[in-house]
């Protein structure tokens, strides 16, 4: 049987990939919308062949999409139709109507709404284009690369952070004052209510 980590050298649809959470942070997709929009052609190229997206093969042949939502949705944004994917699982064989159930189980699957809340997987959109913004992953995106928590290899990660300051402050002021909303989440990130969250990296003790 081939690797099934062996990337896919034919380019794959964007618009066919089946997405495995209900948002994305929009904000953070425009941003990857301005830097690809910076690139030359050329380095676009390079850029396609290295980010390679992470999938999971389904019944009929459907692909998963477990990682890079984000990117894949701004590049459907900017017009790319093709990308190149690289399988991390094989679910080929399992029934549709168990195939939710051993995605869960693998933690290959967020189906999370934009409040936080968890919905039946049949609510997963059919398509990167149908994503909805959700402003507390752009939020909890931007706290990782300030330094507010460390990259962290559990699943959804980010989300889960993203559910930690929903329950901080309102939407109203991530959208209306980012500026003001992040100071209020690098401080809620080093506080002990944070502690149990992946990449944590507050204060080591009680001051």
């Amino acid at each position: 049987m081939a690797n099934v980590r062996e990337p896919k050298v034919h380019p794959v649809s964007i618009l066919s990939l089946r997405p495995t959470q209900m948002t994305v942070g929009m904000r953070e997709v425009k941003e990857k919308r301005q830097r690809w929009r910076e690139q030359k052609a050329q380095k676009q190229s390079e850029m396609l062949g290295k980010h390679m997206i992470p999938v999971v093969v389904g019944p009929s042949q459907r692909y998963y999409v477990v990682d890079h939502h984000h990117l894949a949705r701004a590049l459907h944004e900017e017009g790319v139709k093709d990308v190149l994917v690289t399988p991390i699982g094989d679910l080929r064989m399992v029934e549709r109507d168990a195939f939710w159930g051993v995605m869960d189980n693998k933690r290959w699957v967020y189906p999370y709404d934009a409040k936080g809340e968890r919905r039946h997987f049949k609510d997963l959109p059919k398509s990167i284009a149908d994503l909805k913004d959700d402003p507390f992953r752009s939020l909890a995106g931007e706290l990782r690369r300030s330094g507010g928590f460390a990259k962290d290899t559990t699943p959804f990660s980010e989300f889960l952070w993203a559910d930690f300051l929903r329950r901080k402050m309102s939407r109203k002021l991530v959208e209306q004052d980012f500026d003001k909303a992040m100071e209020k989440a690098q401080a809620a990130a080093k506080s002990h209510d944070a502690i149990y969250l992946p990449g944590w990296c507050g204060p080591a003790g009680d001051d």
